[in-house]
């Protein structure tokens, strides 16, 4: 093995689309980790979602190996992390196993939101941070103005930021040096007690769970008895190495190491991201800082379009949290859909990436109902409850009042869209807690915002308005005081729960209207009327009907008296009501995706 003082520990962050997993790319083919003819861009995404998306969901981990032009042969560990607001957890924990950053900032671009946010993340664990300006080559660069931002909003200085192009391959010879130079090694001790930080973990079907770690302090040798420091659970190690892209086992692992190992570890959730590994005849005596568990923000019910195919909609979600640790699921029923899943989700884009993944991975053919977050729910004997599910709302003459989570969103943005996007913040409820001019065209606007509002179109919206240059980022703070109600859908009279949601009072109305309408055009004409009703508990807001499909019963009479027409058209009219009774009306598939997928609601 390396000795400590070659080793480096380093991630990049940045905001999304700024080409952290092009500048891997080309770190990764400078280290001769794969041969041109093997290459592809974004090599270290592995799903197909990532590289169609063009979006990084999991942080992956690679060691390069780089001869410095001191002549020592170096050891870059580089850990890849995500760039999209829903996976800050997953950039926490990569930046919690490295010494330094580096921060990449859009030539074009500029600083931006999440790029504070990582930047602050990085400084919390004080790392060194080297600030890289990325894609010097495009025409719409701005290299000086970039580099007042980053010494005028990031407080560091720009005569040490680096200017690459991870595209074309420029500077990285540069940044390799930098990266030696610059980032400490790191400083842990061999001989003292095992601790290892567990920041990510995969399923392999034929090893099992392979856990992926820092090592901080002391030894991993094969063998070995090793704790997990969250649930005492203890398992001995089988297999150990480091990622070249591919998995090479090693002989051991010391302080300052990134790698994996495999101990015969059955399910992912026996594994905690975030967690401590030590040794069971030698434990450390504290944990490593800054576990925590992951909290789901979206809630929403998972139905299989065919409900013979429910079991094996419950085995995909069993194999896919082997891969997601972070997916949260238990069993649900709906009178109307059958039996399916609630899940908890980081966000809405989480949300979309799951639901892509079981179409594609495990070929299912699934319905997700509309999304919803976690409310408090005060009752008059002064007990709360959390709710999620609008279908366990409890009878309003029980509730004192309800209380919904809060998030304090950043929105930098050209000072061109100013108007418009106050006006969004306005309408989605958010009110304006600060206003920083950064420089003479751009802004910062501090909103505290319901987290409701921004699960629909918020993000669209805002990329909409602002031609994409404004970005957004968000924490969630805690719960405010709300006007909660259930929307009831009622079809020929009857509430379908699988179509109720949880809404702001005032928001109620549109949202019932929308619902109506979007149903009146899906539903199959039957032949009787069909009304569809939004309602909030016995008071009906919306309203759509379904005209009746109807035969001319008249068209046999040609003339004669009026009473015997009369006397027809009662009679069809009557078998219309009783048909009305006992008619049944069935919601095709479509018209669960057209109110559930509405992003204009």
């Amino acid at each position: 093995m390396v000795e400590t003082s070659y080793i480096r520990n380093f991630c990049i962050i940045a905001h999304i689309d700024h080409g952290k997993s092009t500048l891997a790319d080309r770190l990764i083919q400078k280290g001769r980790l794969v041969e041109d003819r093997n290459f592809q861009d974004q090599i270290l995404d592995t799903m197909d979602i990532e590289r169609e998306r063009g979006i990084t969901i999991k942080s992956q981990a690679v060691m390069i190996p780089y001869t410095a032009q001191d002549g020592h042969e170096y050891e870059l560990n580089l850990v890849d992390t995500p760039g999209h607001v829903d996976f800050t957890y997953e950039v926490s924990r990569a930046i919690n196993s490295c010494e330094g950053a580096l921060l990449l900032v859009d030539a074009a671009q500029g600083v931006q939101a999440q790029t504070l946010s990582n930047m602050y993340l990085a400084l919390e664990h004080n790392l060194e941070i080297i600030p890289v300006v990325n894609k010097i080559d495009m025409a719409a660069a701005d290299i000086p103005g970039t580099k007042q931002q980053i010494e005028r909003d990031l407080g560091l200085d720009p005569e040490e930021a680096l200017l690459v192009s991870a595209r074309q391959g420029t500077g990285i010879d540069e940044l390799f040096e930098a990266i030696v130079a610059r980032i400490p090694p790191p400083s842990g001790k061999v001989d003292s007690p095992l601790r290892a930080l567990i920041f990510d973990c995969h399923y392999d079907p034929y090893r099992g769970v392979v856990v992926h770690i820092r090592i901080f302090d002391g030894r991993l040798k094969r063998g070995m008895k090793i704790r997990f420091m969250s649930n005492v659970a203890e398992y001995e190690v089988e297999t150990l190495g480091v990622f070249k892209l591919a998995l090479v086992e090693e002989e051991t692992l010391s302080a300052g190491s990134v790698g994996y190992i495999i101990a015969g570890i059955k399910t992912v959730s026996d594994v905690r991201v975030g967690d401590t590994i030590t040794t069971g005849d030698n434990p450390c005596e504290a944990p490593l800082p800054g576990f925590r568990e992951v909290k789901p923000v979206v809630f929403s019910s998972i139905y299989p379009v065919d409900s013979n195919d429910y079991e094996e909609l419950k085995t995909s979600l069993e194999k896919l949290k082997l891969n997601d640790a972070s997916l949260i699921y238990e069993k649900d029923s709906s009178a109307a859909l059958g039996f399916g899943f609630r899940c908890g989700f980081l966000g809405l884009l989480h949300l979309e990436v799951i639901q892509e993944r079981l179409e594609r991975e495990f070929g299912q053919s699934v319905i997700f109902t509309a999304p919803s977050v976690k409310y408090k729910i005060r009752f008059k004997n002064g007990e709360e409850m959390l709710l999620d599910n609008p279908v366990a709302y409890p009878e309003e003459g029980k509730i004192e009042g309800a209380e919904e989570p809060y998030i304090r969103g950043s929105i930098i943005t050209p000072t061109g869209f100013l108007g418009n996007i106050m006006t969004l913040c306005m309408e989605k409820r958010g009110v304006q807690t600060n206003m920083t001019y950064l420089d003479e065209k751009r802004v910062e606007l501090i909103y505290d915002m319901p987290l409701a509002e921004v699960l629909f179109d918020f993000y669209d919206r805002l990329k909409s308005i602002s031609r994409g240059y404004a970005s957004f980022d968000y924490d969630i703070t805690d719960y405010k005081t709300t006007e909660l109600v259930k929307l009831d859908i009622l079809l020929n009279g009857k509430a379908v729960d699988a179509l109720s949601q949880l809404v702001f009072r005032g928001k109620a109305y549109d949202r019932a209207r929308v619902v109506c309408e979007r149903l009146r055009d899906e539903i199959p004409r039957q032949q009787f009327k069909i009304p569809i009703q939004g309602a909030i508990g016995s008071q009906i807001i919306a309203r759509e009907t379904v005209n009746a499909l109807r035969k001319d019963v008249l068209a046999k009479c040609y003339g004669g008296d009026i009473t015997r027409k009369r006397k027809l058209l009662e009679k069809q009219k009557e078998g219309k009501k009783r048909m009305k009774m006992v008619g049944d009306v069935e919601l095709p598939q479509s018209a669960f995706l057209a109110v559930l997928k509405t992003k204009d609601e």
